[in-house]
């Protein structure tokens, strides 16, 4: 099972999965006079489209730099888009080809646009509606075999109910959340603890997930953000602190203590953290605790049993998961990123060059997926 991959939206997704009312506030995939696609909002560009290659991650940068320079682009992005990208009847084609079972399927647009949506909560819950409905479609077609993401965010406790109630009745089981501040709100705030509750009684399951949501850093730490950069590099190199920052606070503060029915996913945010950050998380509890005179909270475990027991992680070939399995526990999840170009085509040979070996790690390439699927 492959904890990974991404299904791309057809230009008309939101709109049509979108209500009536709202549908002014829909995105959308916008052509120009050069022949660039672009996601576009209320008229304006967020995000220049384009088809990603699998290993090529240069490719993605000629094309913006073609596009910055003035030239036409170098493709028509509907011709050179592939039927595995976007139909879930065609993924699962592409996964018999390359020997996968299952696979996770988190959007691929709906990675750049919450942020930059945040202004207007009735558009960003609106086009969330729209990608939600589109994951019970998937999850339809996929025949148990594809197992798509919603999103989601707790800024609206009322939408979030509704949105649950709908996605337990599709047999949806994953949601993407940001790893950030819910207006101003930790993740553990009181007022946080009945939408947990939400989560737990549908059998949903929140997943973090690299995304342009909040940041938890000031904003003065990156460059202004235009519209042609995909990612800044200070986001990448910090990939791995909404997650540690976000757990760290869930955990200290008692959640997972309150709702034992609580899982949580850390998807393409890096994995080789896990243990540096596990030891800091009991050394500075203990710490802190002797030097305060007092705990955060009275927890019942050591706060690393609790994401031990808890949390699952995406571990990128690379990163050596056999080794970090050996150093952590049995946390980790096999990943492809398919089909993004910083992702890979020959995802079992990838680890299986690491020396990873599905008959020895069942947990790795299916049980960890399957717990955070209720299975």
């Amino acid at each position: 099972m492959d904890s990974d991959q991404h299904l791309y939206e057809s230009r008309s997704l939101w709109a049509d999965h979108m209500d009536p009312a709202a549908r002014e506030e829909a995105l959308s995939l916008v052509d120009d006079e050069l022949g660039y696609t672009w996601l576009s909002w209320r008229g304006a560009h967020l995000a220049l489209a384009d088809v990603h290659l699998p290993g090529n991650t240069a490719s993605c940068g000629e094309h913006r730099n073609r596009q910055r320079s003035g030239e036409p682009a170098s493709y028509r992005y509907d011709e050179a888009l592939p039927d595995s990208y976007w139909l879930p009847a065609a993924r699962i084609a592409w996964l018999d080809d390359v020997g996968l079972d299952e696979a996770v399927l988190f959007p691929n647009f709906g990675l750049l646009w919450e942020r930059r949506l945040s202004s207007s909560l009735p558009a960003l819950t609106a086009n969330m509606t729209a990608w939600n409905r589109w994951c019970a479609v998937v999850q339809a077609e996929g025949r148990g075999r594809l197992h798509p993401v919603a999103h989601l965010t707790l800024r609206d406790p009322d939408w979030l109910q509704t949105e649950l109630d709908a996605l337990a009745s599709a047999d949806v089981r994953l949601a993407m959340i940001g790893a950030g501040p819910v207006d101003g709100r930790a993740l553990s705030h009181p007022d946080h603890d009945p939408m947990w509750s939400a989560f737990v009684d549908h059998g949903v399951t929140p997943v973090f997930h690299v995304a342009d949501q909040i940041r938890v850093f000031d904003d003065c730490w990156y460059p202004e953000d235009p519209t042609d950069d995909l990612a800044t590099a200070t986001e990448a190199v910090f990939l791995w602190v909404p997650p540690a920052l976000a757990l760290t606070d869930l955990i200290l503060h008692g959640v997972f203590d309150r709702h034992p029915g609580l899982r949580f996913g850390v998807v393409e945010l890096s994995s080789a953290w896990v243990p540096s950050f596990l030891l800091m998380l009991d050394g500075a509890s203990d710490f802190t605790t002797r030097l305060n005179g007092r705990p955060v909270a009275q927890l019942s475990r050591r706060p690393s049993e609790y994401f031990l027991d808890y949390v699952r992680v995406s571990s990128f070939s690379y990163e050596d998961p056999k080794q970090l399995t050996d150093k952590t526990g049995d946390v980790f999840m096999f990943c492809s990123d398919y089909p993004h170009s910083e992702g890979t085509a020959t995802p079992l040979d990838d680890y299986r060059r690491m020396g990873c070996d599905e008959a020895a790690m069942p947990g790795l390439f299916h049980d960890n997926v399957d717990a955070l699927l209720g299975r």
